[in-house]
């Protein structure tokens, strides 16, 4: 080794965090032959998209999905080798029902967008007639809005929906369906510039791009076990239980302690944690931002219900409800690997009303509204219901939350921020987690702290790519060739 060449000590990484956002960082250097050191605070890896075990069953903490136009998180299923062990839909399709009305679907055809919703929308059951011209009026404004817009991040999308005439109806019954699945929050709450990058990107760029997938197995399989292999075959260290409590600058590299007493020195580091976590371990005014940056973009909680029958009583993979404390249910009994009956569980988003509810009083307040919607429910045996949370499920995508939302380049050398919340141009979904992680791993691997290298402006990644579309199946390229999922 000559005296120019760098220590393996200050060559080393350190990720801190190891949910998709880290793991990804992770993966990206170990290829690049980084040395890296993941530390993860929890018992094991996976972050807000991990699983445990349920007497026989294998539970996700909620329900995850992604669009065909989420292309980050899709590459890092590739890294992965599991991208076989998705699905997405041929074409969008989302059956809809509400109380007392009669079954309705949300579905693309064949023809381009904005076009591809067009029929659907004009048959929609949960509106009249007049509504679903006003929703489709709304829809081409959104098409034509400028979401990369900055000025935009201080609007509510609540208040955008009003003044283009749509009104309560529209919006419980179809942009709320939506919203607030996507950003967590209602449309009265939520920022149209998040709306807008769901609604553009989604749902009327192309027709495909809102093809919903899922995993068909345990999220616990599917990213942390594979992601684990990887790391540990390109020689990375992996260390759970391990929660960094100081950040400090150390000559030319970075030192870190953990309560579990290590302590480490490093080149680089990858910071991948909670909000409320980085603003911690971070100097004051890092990337620009204010004291109290982290309380001030907040967080919005997710409830998920899960609920085990003797017999199956949905016959879709999915349905949404609007009109109906039940938002979004899934079957999830090939996941869970559930021999007998069939396992739902129910995703109640921007749920802060919730979140401290005991389980008798949401099982009360779902299991009525649930036989409304499914009449199955009502002659079949519940065989097991529970509950489980997440307190801070996601940054809140409220208008004005654009500013506290920083770049990866953090400012400071060796030092790149990560995460679903960091300003990727996406709202808090999987596939903002994995391009945080990798805007992080290219401004490190670069060398350069101003951002050049990385994915650091908020709207980088607003545009989606192109789809070549298959006119007989409506399929885009890429998946042709795995069209077993």
């Amino acid at each position: 080794m000559t005296g120019h060449e760098p220590s393996r000590e200050q060559q080393r990484v350190a990720v801190v965090g190891g949910g998709l956002a880290g793991l990804t960082a992770a993966l990206r250097l170990a290829d690049a032959g980084r040395p890296v050191l993941l530390l993860e605070a929890g018992a094991k890896l996976g972050g807000l998209t991990h699983s445990f075990r349920r007497g026989e069953l294998d539970v996700d903490n909620g329900q995850h999905v992604f669009l065909r136009c989420c292309e980050a998180y899709l590459r890092l299923l590739d890294r992965l080798g599991v991208r076989d062990q998705v699905t997405i839909q041929p074409r969008l399709d989302v059956p809809v029902r509400a109380p007392g009305m009669r079954p309705g679907r949300l579905r693309r055809n064949r023809l381009p967008a904005p076009l591809h919703l067009g029929g659907s929308l004009l048959r929609y059951p949960m509106l009249s007639p007049a509504d679903r011209l006003r929703a489709v009026s709304g829809a081409l404004a959104m098409r034509r809005l400028r979401a990369e817009d900055p000025a935009i991040d201080g609007v509510g999308f609540g208040d955008w929906l009003d003044r283009h005439g749509q009104n309560q109806r529209t919006v419980a019954a179809l942009w709320d369906l939506f919203t607030v699945a996507t950003l967590n929050l209602p449309a009265e709450a939520a920022s149209l510039t998040m709306a807008a990058k769901v609604f553009q990107t989604g749902l009327l760029s192309h027709a495909a791009a809102g093809d919903i997938g899922w995993s068909l197995i345990p999220l616990q399989q599917l990213h942390a076990e594979p992601a684990a292999r990887e790391l540990h075959r390109a020689g990375a260290e992996i260390r759970t239980r391990s929660r960094v409590t100081e950040l400090v600058r150390d000559g030319s590299g970075w030192l870190l302690r953990d309560s579990a007493g290590h302590a480490d020195r490093v080149g680089q580091v990858v910071l991948a944690v909670p909000p409320e976590q980085a603003e911690r371990l971070l100097p004051a005014g890092t990337a620009g931002l204010p004291a109290g940056w982290s309380a001030r973009l907040g967080s919005s909680p997710i409830v998920n219900v899960h609920l085990v029958y003797d017999r199956q009583v949905l016959t879709e993979p999915f349905l949404a409800g609007v009109h109906s404390p039940v938002q979004w249910l899934f079957d999830r009994t090939r996941q869970s690997g559930l021999a007998d009956g069939q396992y739902l569980a129910i995703s109640l988003s921007a749920a802060a009303e919730l979140i401290d509810t005991r389980t008798a009083g949401i099982r009360d307040r779902v299991l009525p509204a649930l036989a409304e919607l499914l009449p199955a429910t009502r002659t079949a045996r519940l065989v097991d219901f529970f509950v489980t949370r997440e307190r801070h499920a996601t940054f809140r995508a409220a208008p004005c939350s654009g500013r506290f939302r920083p770049p990866a380049d953090a400012g400071l050398p060796g030092l790149a921020l990560a995460g679903a919340w960091t300003a990727t141009g996406w709202p808090a979904t999987m596939e903002s987690a994995v391009l945080s992680g990798e805007s992080a791993a290219n401004l490190l691997l670069a060398g350069d702290s101003t951002g050049s290298a990385g994915h650091g402006s908020r709207y980088d990644h607003v545009a989606a790519s192109r789809y070549d579309l298959d006119p007989s199946t409506g399929l885009a390229g890429a998946e042709l060739e795995r069209n077993a999922t």
